[in-house]
């Protein structure tokens, strides 16, 4: 049985729609029990009721004519129990319901089980026999399992849109992804397609290699040009740091890189098409094995070079479309930040990926252009939806296809006032962040991943509350060297100096992977990251810890934070480590102030360690991300789970506001750097719980801001103290927006459902 099972969920799997799946689930599952009966009911949550949505043994007129609600007859009382239902004698039960249409007044025996996606109900599974049968338990645990296994499929079609209708293909359609940076959009999809298929290269030996070889290099040269001119494209709209994407892609492309690599495996005996398609095979195989971080978005780059070198050795030009609408949102399998450089500027209303994270380097440019984007959207019909009318929403991580007009006036409207919104707060972004009761509430900028660092920000922050030191190491070859590391260290203290700047120890490992440096672990997240990395590797720390120690000098505005703390001996190693460093300076004849250190509170042990961590550094830095997902166990960038993750869950709120109060208590700053600090109502909390400062992403200042404006130091803690006793996470969501919506601040937030 388990060999059918694969095969039919192959089968499934492999469908082009949700008819053809449907059809193949019946058929399949007939064939496999040996019944007279397969049909599938799917609940329509709009009509609150199972419809038939596929048969084969009952009447085909009766799809989707026949419906019931839950609770009524067989069908009815599956779904609603949510539990199998197996009977010799089905019309002698109680519940039991004839419907002409069907004709099943014939049959017996039944079996139904209900279809089940992460807790929700989805539809009946059902087989039945004309002669009396008791099914087995083998026959019950094959449907339950098949139910299960194909619950995941019907859930894409869900997502969707296209779960409740049987063949509208032109009918308005919604996706879903993740957020990667905020915003709405409506206007044209424009789907592309990669350049070349690295995947269909055949293996050829090359009749004159050295031919290959001069072949190889001058399309390099050709696309090192073609990503040069995307670049300069960009270049007024983005900072002289996110123009630093374009030379890593012109370091990857050089000889010392990808081209020597392939040009060996040319001389080795391949043509140079299947030699490229080898090498970045290989490389992007190797990075990929890592979900969600920073090393995966490198396996996407690579993979979009290899692509455009490939489309130059096949002498294909047209790499994306030559016309664009006025308001395109630009959808494709993986979208580059090169790709997005050869856009005609203005017309970009949005963009969507099917591949890619918010860690992605097309997010990091996005998010700096302003642009609305969602991406890891992995259920979309590329083919069906190019030149199709679309609504994009950013904050949500939503896709519309052809919406309805209520729908698009909805957004339209929505789009408004959210131009509107950020005009105003514009003008506020250089006034004191600082209640309507005169307390001051200091807002700091986490900067390093996303590379949003521009000088008109500095006036408009108390500094920086985050610097993410492993973004130069991950943008590397190699380790970057200690000349290299102070260079830029420099850069960031000097442009905010005299506001203090916060540097995290290089944070590797979890998600955060290095490709000359890999970490490969069953339990990540709960392994080898952190501080536990550069202490088991102090040359690494070392050097690290002395550069920032020379970017420092004569600025005096350098603070030091270390990640993944969990115990004392942690930080006191540490500390041995950067005594060590300013004694090796001034053996140099450089002295250097000894700047404070932090440590991250991410971790829940480090909640019982407060008063021994108090007595060894200067600052806490709560990691709101990070010590969310210990709290509560929930792997965030795991989608079966994601839903369970929310910083607003009452554990994770009444952790913080007692961290708030002992630090208090001991007298050591303590600070916000989570996405909670960056929330309108999240930040509220933590000011009334009494944290000193709150850091977060550029973009959400000045939703912040404005927040902290309008509100009472006396009211915030109110709302502390009334949000503490909620038993539940949407309990504790719903109270904030209404006592936002009561202070006339709910429009701060993003918009409902």
């Amino acid at each position: 049985m388990l060999d059918t099972l694969r095969r039919i969920v192959q089968e499934v799997n492999g469908a082009r729609s949700l008819d053809a799946a449907l059809a193949t689930m019946v058929r399949r599952i007939r064939k496999a029990m040996r019944t007279d009966v397969c049909s599938i009911y799917l609940f329509d949550r709009e009509r609150d009721r199972l419809v038939l949505m596929d048969t084969i043994g009952l009447r085909t007129q009766a799809v989707g004519v026949v419906t019931m609600r839950l609770g009524e007859g067989l069908v009815g009382l599956v779904g609603q129990r949510e539990e199998p239902l197996n009977l010799e004698d089905a019309p002698a039960h109680p519940q039991f319901r004839y419907f002409v249409e069907t004709g099943e007044e014939r049959f017996s025996s039944f079996l139904g089980v209900p279809i089940i996606h992460q807790r929700r109900m989805l539809g009946v599974l059902v087989v039945q026999q004309q002669e009396k049968r008791r099914f087995d338990e083998g026959d019950e645990a094959f449907l339950v399992t098949m139910a299960a296994q194909l619950a995941g499929v019907l859930a894409h079609a869900l997502v969707s849109g296209t779960l409740n209708r049987r063949a509208e293909p032109d009918g308005q359609a919604m996706f879903s992804g993740v957020a990667a940076s905020p915003g709405m959009a409506i206007g044209e999809i424009v789907v592309i397609a990669p350049p070349a298929d690295l995947d269909s290269v055949p293996d050829l030996i090359p009749t004159d290699p050295d031919a290959e070889v001069v072949r190889l290099h001058a399309a390099l040269a050709h696309v090192r040009e073609d990503i040069r001119k995307a670049g300069a494209r960009l270049a007024s709209r983005i900072s002289t740091q996110e123009l630093a994407l374009f030379d890593v892609y012109q370091q990857m492309l050089g000889d010392a890189a990808l081209g020597n690599e392939v040009e060996k495996r040319i001389r080795e005996g391949q043509w140079a098409p299947g030699a490229l398609a080898d090498v970045v095979r290989r490389h992007t195989q190797y990075l990929e094995r890592v979900d969600d971080g920073y090393l995966r978005e490198r396996a996407a780059d690579i993979r979009d070079l290899g692509r455009r070198v490939l489309a130059r050795l096949q002498e294909g030009n047209e790499l994306t479309p030559s016309t664009y609408p006025d308001n395109a949102i630009l959808v494709g399998d993986e979208i580059s930040a090169a790709t997005l450089g050869e856009l005609p500027r203005g017309r970009l209303a949005a963009l969507v990926s099917i591949r890619g994270s918010s860690n992605s380097h097309v997010a990091i440019l996005a998010r700096a252009m302003g642009i609305p984007t969602v991406l890891g959207m992995v259920d979309l019909p590329l083919p069906r939806i190019n030149g199709a009318k679309a609504i994009l929403d950013g904050h949500r991580g939503r896709l519309f296809v052809r919406p309805d007009a209520q729908l698009a006036k909805r957004y339209e409207r929505l789009i408004k006032e959210e131009q509107a919104l950020a005009e105003v707060l514009e003008h506020e972004q250089h006034l004191p962040s600082e209640t309507s009761d005169g307390y001051k509430m200091p807002l700091m900028v986490n900067t390093g991943l996303a590379v949003d660092v521009v000088a008109q920000l500095k006036p408009r922050v108390s500094g920086v509350g985050l610097y993410r030191t492993e973004v130069p190491f991950m943008m590397n070859e190699r380790f970057p060297s200690e000349q290299e590391q102070t260079r830029l260290y420099h850069e960031q203290l000097s442009s905010f100096a005299p506001l203090p700047v916060v540097m995290r120890t290089l944070d590797i490992g979890g998600d955060k992977d290095l490709p000359y440096f890999p970490i490969n672990e069953a339990n990540p997240f709960l392994g080898w990251r952190g501080i536990r990395v550069t202490l088991d590797h102090p040359e690494v720390l070392m050097v690290q810890m002395r550069a920032m120690l020379m970017a420092s000098r004569e600025l005096d505005n350098l603070r030091i934070l270390l990640p993944m703390i969990t115990s004392v001996d942690e930080v006191d190693t540490a500390l041995r480590l950067l005594a060590r460093a300013r004694e090796e300076l001034a053996e140099d004849g450089i002295e250097v102030a000894s700047p404070k250190v932090g440590v991250m509170i991410e971790v829940p042990a480090t909640l019982y360690q407060l008063s021994a961590l108090a007595e060894r550094v200067d600052f806490f830095s709560v990691g709101s991300n990070d010590l969310t997902q210990y709290l509560l166990a929930v792997d965030r960038n795991n989608a079966r789970v994601a839903s369970l993750y929310d910083a607003c869950h009452p554990a994770v709120l009444n952790a913080l506001a007692r961290l708030a109060t002992e630090s208090q208590q001991l007298g050591v700053p303590a600070s916000v750097c989570g996405e909670l600090a960056g929330d309108p109502a999240g930040a509220l909390l933590l000011m009334g719980m009494g944290f000193d400062a709150l850091s977060m992403n550029a973009p959400s200042l000045p939703r912040v801001r404005a927040a902290i404006r309008r509100v009472s130091i006396e009211d915030a803690r109110s709302l502390v103290s009334e949000t503490l006793s909620l038993p539940t996470t949407a309990v504790v969501r719903a109270h904030l927006r209404q006592r936002l919506n009561d202070w006339q601040i709910g429009h701060l937030l993003p918009p409902q459902d």
